[in-house]
């Protein structure tokens, strides 16, 4: 069972229909006492850092959060913004982050011919090998991204997968049980459904 935090914003619905189409159980809650028995947990997020970090605190559920994810090592996936909550901070805002992981969140650097936001489909590249997330993936593996700002690890070793947009940035983090991905697999097709079955089965 998935549990896929509702805190307000986020984009659940379309994660929930490609679970389904996966044949994954999976639970939408704010409630306390249902994050607690969850087996793995999705971290949604879209809009602006700070929005999203004041409607995570309003819901009360950091605390149980913290407990699933830093004591009993939950496996948890960030999902855009839910990605870049789990670090310290972010150039977006002023509020800060969980600090799960050491990593800030920086702006995309004015590039000539690069629009910003970064939207539309980009190739990746898996930076670990051995990670179960990844060990599948095709080399020719695209996601769909929409993003103005990109995640940077302090730990170079923290980065799962790479892409590139003028700059190369971490499309997706990865620390302990924590896994967070700056692109959306929920609208990715079939690669976001072989992620998004592998986080499913091997977190």
């Amino acid at each position: 069972m998935i549990t896929i935090i509702d805190y307000g914003i986020g984009n659940i619905t379309a994660v929930v229909n490609m679970l389904q189409r996966l044949g994954v159980r999976c639970n939408v809650t704010a409630q306390a006492d249902e994050v607690e028995q969850a087996e793995r947990i999705i971290l949604p997020g879209n809009g602006s850092f700070d929005a999203c970090m004041n409607s995570l605190r309003k819901s009360g559920l950091i605390p149980i959060l913290e407990h699933k994810v830093l004591e009993q090592e939950t496996p948890l996936l960030g999902i855009c913004v839910g990605a870049q909550m789990i670090g310290v901070e972010s150039d977006e805002g002023k509020e800060p982050g969980l600090g799960w992981l050491d990593m800030r969140v920086r702006r995309f650097p004015d590039m000539p011919n690069l629009r910003i936001p970064h939207m539309g489909w980009n190739q990746v590249s898996p930076a670990h090998k051995n990670s179960g997330l990844t060990s599948g993936m095709e080399a020719d593996t695209r996601f769909y991204f929409v993003h103005s700002y990109y995640m940077e690890p302090t730990n170079s070793k923290d980065i799962l997968l790479r892409a590139t947009y003028g700059i190369r940035f971490a499309a997706g983090v990865t620390s302990r049980s924590i896994t967070g991905v700056q692109f959306h697999p929920e609208k990715s097709h079939r690669y976001g459904k072989q992620f998004l079955s592998a986080f499913a089965k091997d977190g």
